[in-house]
C-alpha cells in the first residue's frame, strides 16, 4: 500500500502540484484516496482522527472516517467524484475518531486527474470549537432571554418621534399589554396625559440620561401607576438624535407606602383630618402667600361644648364617636381649598381662603347647625347631642406668623364660651 501511495503521490507532485512535504506540513486536515483506500493522510488529519500514527489511517475507506449515521452522505459524494464530477460543495457531517469520539466537521472533496488515473482529495475543517462557541452563545442567549423575560423592569426603545420600536415582555406585568400591542405606538399614549412625559423629555435634552426619574403611566385596566424610569438618549455618529432607550418599573407599592407614611405623619389618627403640626405648617404657608398677594384669610378655632361630660358620662368610646362625627360634619361644609385640622382634644382649627367676614360667618353658622343636628345614643339607650363654640379672626398685613391669628381666635373662643357657648364670636386685628 505504501508503494502505491508513493507512486501516486510522486505522480501527483510531478503534475506541478505541491510536493509531498508541503502536503504533510499544511495545518488543514487532508486525506487523499485512490479508489476506496486512503493513500495519504497528513499530520493535521491524524490529530483530527486521534490516531496514534498516520499508518493507522492508510488503507481505510472514506466512510471509515465518518459516523455511521452520516456514511450514506459521504458514500454519495465519493460516488459523484468517481462518476466524473470535479468537486463537491462543502458539507457538514460527524466524524468518528479512533478513540470513539464524535466531532463535527465540514469537508470539501475534489477529483484530481493524474496520468493513468485520478485521486480524490478531501480537506476537512474541525468545527468543534465553532460548535462549542455557538452552544455557549446559544446558552448565553437563552439565559439572557430568561433574564429578559423574568425581570421586573420593562426594557423599551423609541425612535426620535417617541414611537416605541421595542418593548420587553415585562410590560405584560406592568401595564397589562402584549409587547406587540405597544410597538408602533407613541410612548406618551401610556401616560395619564401626554404632557406628563414632557419633564422626562426635558431632562433627557438637558442631561442626555436620567436615573430613577419618577412619573405615572396608565395600565390597560385604566389604573394609574407610579413608575421609575432610567433611560438615555441615542445619537448617531453625526450627533443626530435617534430616540431613547432604557427601562422603567412599577413603584406603586413604594409610593403608596410613602404616601401612607406621610399621611400617618400628618393626619390625626382618630378623625383622619390634619394633625396639629400639619395644620399649623399649612396655615403658616397660607398666611405667607396671603400676605404676598394681599388675600384674605379667616381662622376659626372650634371647641366642642361640655365634651368632658360626654367622656365622663358615656365613656371614651362614645367621646371618640362624637369627635369623628363632628369632623365629618364640618368637612362637608368646607371647600377643597380650606384647611381643617385637630389642634388637640376637642379643639379644631379651620382656615378659610379668600373669604369676606360675612361669608365666613355663614360657614361658621352652618358648622354650628350641622353640629346641633348630630344625634348620639349611649349604651343605655339614652340620646344626647353636642354643640360647638367658635372663635374667629381675620388676617392683617401686620401678622408675621400664624401664632398671632391663633391668639386672637383663642380670645374670640373664650368670649364665645363666656357668652354661653354654642355661638360664634370674632376678634378683629
Amino acid at each position: 500500500m505504501t508503494a502505491v501511495a508513493d507512486d501516486l503521490l510522486n505522480a501527483f507532485a510531478a503534475s506541478g502540484l505541491p510536493c509531498r512535504k508541503l502536503l504533510e506540513m499544511i495545518p488543514t486536515p487532508l486525506a487523499i484516496f485512490a479508489g476506496n483506500e486512503a493513500v495519504f493522510v497528513n499530520a493535521a488529519a491524524r490529530v483530527l482522527m486521534e490516531a496514534e500514527c498516520v499508518e493507522d489511517l492508510l488503507g481505510l475507506s472514506p466512510t471509515a472516517f465518518v459516523h455511521p449515521l452520516d456514511r450514506a452522505i459521504v458514500a454519495k459524494r465519493m460516488g459523484n467524484l468517481e462518476e466524473g464530477a470535479h468537486v463537491n460543495a462543502p458539507v457538514a457531517f460527524r466524524l468518528l475518531t479512533c478513540r470513539g469520539r464524535v466531532r463535527p466537521i465540514t469537508t470539501t472533496s475534489t477529483r484530481i486527474a493524474i496520468s493513468g488515473g485520478y485521486l480524490i482529495a478531501v480537506i476537512a475543517t474541525d468545527d468543534t470549537k465553532r460548535f462549542e462557541t455557538e452552544d455557549r452563545l446559544r446558552e448565553n442567549e437563552e439565559n439572557f432571554q430568561k433574564l429578559f423575560e423574568s425581570t421586573q423592569d420593562v426594557y423599551y426603545r423609541t425612535d426620535a418621534d417617541g414611537v416605541v420600536l421595542k418593548v420587553g415582555p415585562a410590560v405584560r406585568r406592568v401595564l397589562g399589554y402584549e409587547p406587540e400591542e405597544i410597538v408602533g405606538r407613541r410612548a406618551e399614549d401610556y401616560y395619564p396625559h401626554p404632557s406628563e412625559r414632557e419633564p422626562l423629555k426635558k431632562a433627557l435634552r438637558e442631561y442626555g440620561q436620567v436615573q430613577d426619574f419618577e412619573g405615572r403611566m396608565v395600565r390597560r385596566d385604566g389604573v394609574i401607576i407610579d413608575i421609575s424610569i432610567s433611560t438615555y438618549a441615542l445619537y448617531d455618529s453625526a450627533g443626530q438624535f435617534l430616540g431613547v432607550e432604557g427601562i422603567y418599573r412599577d413603584i406603586s407599592d413604594r409610593k403608596n407606602l410613602e404616601r401612607e407614611l406621610r399621611r400617618l405623619a400628618t393626619s390625626d389618627s382618630l378623625t383622619g383630618i390634619a394633625n396639629r403640626r400639619a395644620f399649623l405648617e399649612q396655615a403658616t404657608d397660607s398666611l405667607r402667600r396671603a400676605a404676598r398677594y394681599d388675600k384674605g384669610l379667616v381662622l376659626f378655632i372650634a371647641d366642642l361644648d361640655h365634651f368632658k361630660a360626654v367622656n365622663d358620662l358615656y365613656g371614651h368610646v362614645a367621646g371618640d364617636a362624637v369627635l369623628k362625627s363632628f369632623a365629618n360634619a364640618v368637612a362637608l361644609e368646607l371647600r377643597d381649598t380650606d384647611l381643617f385640622g385637630r389642634l388637640g382634644g376637642e379643639e379644631f382649627g379651620i382656615l378659610l381662603h379668600e373669604v369676606r367676614r360675612k361669608e365666613a360667618q355663614n360657614v361658621a353658622e352652618r358648622i354650628g347647625d350641622s353640629t346641633r343636628g348630630l344625634r348620639f345614643v349611649a349604651a343605655d339607650g339614652h340620646e344626647y347631642r353636642v354643640t360647638v363654640s367658635i372663635g374667629a379672626t381675620r388676617n392683617h398685613r401686620d401678622d408675621r406668623g400664624i401664632e398671632r391669628l391663633l391668639a386672637r381666635a383663642d380670645m374670640a373662643l373664650y368670649a364665645a364660651k363666656t357668652a354661653g357657648r354654642d355661638c360664634i364670636r370674632w376678634s378683629e386685628p
